[in-house]
């Protein structure tokens, strides 16, 4: 991994105080992957073989992105007694019917040899007797396949995928941040980006792949990290491709929502998969009222929408939750299986071995994305997919431990299909450099810093699109979102240029949001629709995925299975 290279020509730069531009260089690559957590670094190690790879990260590589946050684990058949089969029934199933058949099949049949790969490269996993990586149950799923270390497993697998990529030739680009994709006609033919000086560089490749991660961010509660703002979903949009079911967002069931400074922090599903119990405020199990024969291991949209149905029914905590309580499992298991959860939540003063912690729904994951095929390959030439900038393979609804076999599985198919993509010479109309130019000349004669833009932003959104939704909300909230789209930014710093950029790309992912849910006229997955009547299951749905671009919308149709 070398640091970031310059190659020759161009550099433009704009400096947003005394708009003052010169010219220095333009970055060259094969392939250019921008992202850079568990999805993009993986895509970036398998590209390095096939030519010069440039990796952009909108942070620190391994230090940002959701993936080295994740604490629950990876999904991989791995026993006997388990099979593709019921992993792939089981993702359709909690997909609510929504998932693209041939992207979950690649999924499971191709996560254990992933999973394997990152053991053969350093990985550490829990081991049961010795002998076997250890798996626990995770909501949804009929066999105990997920396989993790400890509660740290996506910061395992970050620090794994950092490692095999310092041995590898990618030109790693760190605090850039992309502000548009370039184009050759209708072929993307790399972007344009902004250093941390502020800084416009060119980056002219034969493949891009988007890498970018979720936009949960737009949520006033979020798990997400600060870089979860939708910026792939933006691009690729503005750039002309198409996206699929962007209004299934999935609302993690047990955020933290006290102590005040935990608000939002992710409680991993494995506190639920180690025998976890959730209780109201009555002392209720209530999850013997919502699934019986699952509890707290049902899907993450059921659990997520029990627990809200309980606080807005006067069951819940004082403080907008309930109860999930370990305190009856022996000490010794929870230091040992939950060590992170046991730690974080002791620096807040709580003891999950003696007393339960409060949580709710907090905004997590966007199933939908960036429309793809099973080689990652999006609606425009030149322009790859994966991870969470991507839809169709969690349907509606994602099951606890496939993102992070996603990011995997996924991410090796990008990077190969990116890198054996035909070298190419691209000639870059200079009106699209130009346009960046204007744009971020705009930012010095605004009127509003970017940070009082997002925060009425996340607030309307948790609102008017969260959990329970109806048309009218979402219409309401989707003219709120055109206002605030349409006030002008004003950057007084490089950090605030960069955050206009990323505002934008935050109102962009929520109209996003709120254009998908009002076509979806139904309940499923994380989408329900409380004004809605609907006389058909999930698997006999009418509807198939919604789709958005700037060619236009709608919703398709689909044969319901007999």
């Amino acid at each position: 991994m070398s640091s970031r290279t310059h190659h020759t020509f161009l550099y433009l730069i704009i400096n947003p105080l005394h708009n003052k531009m010169r010219a220095d260089n333009v970055v060259d690559c094969h392939v250019l992957v921008i992202g850079s957590g568990g999805a993009g670094v993986r895509a970036a190690i398998e590209a390095a073989p096939y030519g010069e790879t440039v990796l952009i990260s909108k942070t620190i590589v391994g230090k940002g992105g959701c993936t080295t946050m994740a604490e629950g684990g990876y999904n991989a058949v791995l026993r006997q007694q388990d099979s593709c089969t019921s992993h792939y029934e089981d993702t359709l199933k909690g997909g609510a019917y929504l998932n693209e058949p041939a992207l979950v099949r690649a999924l499971v049949e191709e996560s254990p040899d992933r999973l394997a790969d990152l053991l053969a490269w350093g990985a550490v996993f829990d081991m049961e007797d010795m002998t076997e990586l250890a798996q626990r149950p995770f909501g949804g799923q009929r066999f105990p396949r997920t396989c993790y270390a400890g509660d740290r497993s996506g910061h395992e697998m970050m620090m794994t995928l950092v490692s095999r990529l310092a041995l590898t030739d990618v030109t790693v680009m760190q605090e850039v941040t992309v502000v548009e994709l370039l184009k050759d006609g209708d072929r993307v033919a790399g972007a344009i980006a902004l250093d941390q000086n502020g800084e416009m560089l060119l980056i002219r490749a034969d493949s891009t792949v988007i890498a970018t991660g979720g936009g949960s961010r737009i949520y006033d509660i979020s798990t997400n990290s600060s870089s979860g703002t939708g910026d792939g979903y933006a691009l690729g949009y503005r750039a002309g491709a198409e996206l699929i079911d962007m209004e299934m967002v999935q609302f993690h069931p047990t955020g933290a929502v006290y102590p005040y400074d935990a608000r939002g922090r992710l409680v991993t599903e494995a506190v639920r998969g180690e025998g976890g119990y959730l209780i109201n405020s009555m002392g209720e199990r209530f999850m013997d009222s919502y699934d019986p024969e699952r509890m707290e291991l049902s899907t993450r949209d059921v659990v997520a929408r029990a627990i809200a149905t309980e606080v807005l029914e006067a069951r819940g905590t004082t403080h907008g939750g309930v109860y999930l309580d370990v305190t009856h499992l022996p000490a010794a298991q929870i230091e040992l299986r939950l060590p992170v959860m046991l730690e974080q939540f002791l620096l807040y003063g709580v003891d999950i071995r003696k007393d339960p912690i409060e949580v709710a729904p907090t905004a997590h994951h966007f199933m939908g994305g960036l429309r793809i095929t099973p080689d990652c390959q999006t609606t425009l030439p030149g322009l790859f997919a994966c991870g969470e900038s991507s839809g169709g393979v969690q349907g509606a609804n994602r099951l606890g431990g496939n993102a992070l076999a996603e990011t995997q599985v996924f991410g090796r198919r990008a990077g190969l299909s990116a890198g054996l993509a035909t070298v190419r010479k691209h000639a870059i109309d200079p009106a699209q450099v130009e346009a960046q130019e204007a744009r971020l000349e705009q930012f010095r004669k605004g009127t509003s810093l970017p940070s009082e833009v997002s925060h009425r932003l996340q607030k309307v959104m948790w609102d008017g699109a969260g959990i329970f939704r109806t048309a009218a909300e979402l219409q309401e909230t989707r003219e709120t979102v055109a206002d605030l789209a349409r006030i002008p930014l004003r950057a007084v710093s490089v950090q605030n240029l960069v955050e206009c950029c990323t505002v934008q790309n935050m109102c962009l992912t929520a109209s996003l949001v709120i254009r998908g849910a009002l076509l979806r006229n139904e309940s499923r997955g994380a989408h329900l629709r409380k004004d809605v009547e609907q006389d058909w299951t999930p698997k006999h749905s009418p509807f198939g995925h919604t789709f958005l671009s700037l060619a236009g919308e709608g919703i398709e149709r689909r044969e319901v299975p007999v």
